[in-house]
């Protein structure tokens, strides 16, 4: 048994927050890169390499990537053997998105759902842990913007519907979108499970390197063809028209009911930021 204070993650998470808050990952920076490179829109060309500056900008001078600073989504693997001491779990990771929002001068944007009076902190966080095997605890970060939050959703499919249903609720989710979510998005995908189990899968995908596919054949072959299919829609950077609408597409699965094929699709924008730490 190993014992850690939470002490140790709420400066953990503390430090995630400030980085993430103005780095993009090293994935999205290359994928970025990439699309710059093989864009051949002069307007998409244009608004790619403005976000790439963006981003140089940012991480030089320390500043917010963008000015929706997120709401801040952490995810915890926690080994069986670990114990946690000190104060409670949820207080000290809130007590971290505090400080950093505050530190950082973090735009706060999380709000009571029906009077809509700002909490003035950005928390609470979006928590969610698993009980993994050993005695270390996996942290990620992830502040999540809304602009590309609102045009996410969440299908129950008929099995009969298969994978060619799947692809076609991921391309049509993009396409609905449109350039409301400020692409070149990266989408994450949950497949099966139940209703609410695969929106955190889908949420979950998102957290993967850009590029980096399924290791299971088939999902990755849903990856692929809903990126080809995607980028055939010809919303373009920014929906400028062009060649990159997405930089990638991510599934996560799981086995789910007989009676069943939820599918949920969460739309990141082009700035993704995203770290991970493991005590």
């Amino acid at each position: 048994m190993r014992k850690i204070n939470t002490r140790l993650i709420e400066e953990k998470i503390y430090e995630m927050a400030l980085r993430a808050g103005v780095t993009l990952t090293p994935s999205c920076k290359a994928a970025l890169q990439k699309a710059y490179d093989s864009e051949s829109g002069k307007a998409c060309s244009f608004a790619l390499e403005t976000l790439l500056k963006n981003s140089r900008i940012a991480e030089e001078k320390n500043m917010p990537v963008c000015q929706d600073t997120g709401m801040a989504v952490v995810i915890l693997e926690i080994g069986q053997e670990v114990f946690l001491e000190g104060k409670n779990l949820s207080v000290a990771i809130n007590d971290a998105v505090r400080r950093a929002y505050s530190d950082g001068y973090f735009r706060k944007s999380v709000c009571d759902p029906i009077t809509r009076v700002n909490t003035g902190d950005n928390t609470p966080a979006a928590i969610h842990t698993e009980i993994t095997g050993g005695d270390r605890i996996s942290i990620t970060y992830l502040p999540k913007g809304f602009g590309s939050e609102n045009m996410s959703k969440t299908y129950m499919l008929k099995p009969a519907q298969g994978v060619d249903g799947i692809v076609d609720a991921i391309v049509r989710t993009v396409e609905t979108a449109g350039s409301r979510p400020c692409p070149p998005v990266y989408v994450g995908v949950g497949i099966g499970g139940s209703f609410d189990t695969c929106a955190f899968l889908a949420k979950k995908a998102l957290t993967r390197e850009i590029g980096v596919h399924s290791e299971r054949e088939e999902i990755a072959d849903i990856e692929k063809r809903s990126l080809e299919k995607i980028n055939a829609l010809n919303i373009g950077c920014q929906g400028f028209r062009g060649d990159i609408t997405a930089l990638g597409v991510s599934c996560e699965w799981a086995p789910t009911h007989i009676a069943g094929l939820p599918v949920a699709v969460n739309i990141q924008c082009h700035c993704v930021r995203c770290e991970k730490e493991i005590i």
